[in-house]
């Protein structure tokens, strides 16, 4: 049981995180955050006694929040002021990518079905100039301009992502870039 999961079953007095930042300076510490748990934290009562005494728990890392931009021309360019994907200590996000074909930059066509197609050919791209792969996706996110698609999404889909599979959300959106039929983002571990 970690020192955060422990501290859950005892009562532990808060932690002076100004006194702790006059010691060691928190950056030089490697800390990567300080969290307050417990979900009656701040309840008000009129007795002082009865309130929940909040706690820290410090996340020690021996990376100092490192964060590296991946791009690859295999892959659409981003559309605006964001990259492609973001390695960040072992995981990896990937924008949310769309159904364009990379030497073009449009549409490999208004099909929702070749569009799905393409944007994961494009994620996969992208997973491997990242050094990961389909089977490293842990978490991905399907915006569809109508959801009457999902069946056929999760046709497509299906045959990129090995058991277990990732855990998902499909939403329908209002719209999205470029008029697309699809996009899909994903968190992959490194």
């Amino acid at each position: 049981m970690g020192f955060c999961a422990a501290a859950r079953s005892f009562r532990v007095p808060p932690v002076d995180m100004g006194a702790l930042r006059g010691r060691v300076p928190l950056a030089a510490a490697g800390i990567g955050c300080a969290s307050v748990a417990g979900t009656s934290l701040w309840r008000s009562s009129s007795s002082p006694s009865l309130r929940s005494i909040p706690f820290a728990c410090l996340g020690i890392s021996t990376q100092m929040g490192i964060k590296e931009a991946v791009q690859t021309e295999k892959a659409p360019a981003a559309l605006g002021p964001y990259s492609q994907a973001i390695k960040a200590n072992d995981l990896l996000f990937v924008s949310g990518v769309l159904g364009l074909v990379p030497e073009t930059g449009k549409f490999i066509s208004e099909s929702v079905e070749e569009q799905t197609e393409q944007v994961l050919k494009n994620m996969g791209e992208i997973l491997k100039a990242s050094g990961a792969s389909y089977a490293s996706v842990v978490k991905t996110t399907i915006m569809l301009a109508d959801l009457k698609d999902f069946k056929k999404v999760n046709e497509i889909y299906a045959k990129y992502f090995p058991l277990p599979a990732p855990a998902r959300s499909t939403y329908q959106v209002a719209a999205l870039p470029m008029d697309a039929r699809i996009e899909i983002e994903c968190i992959a571990t490194l």
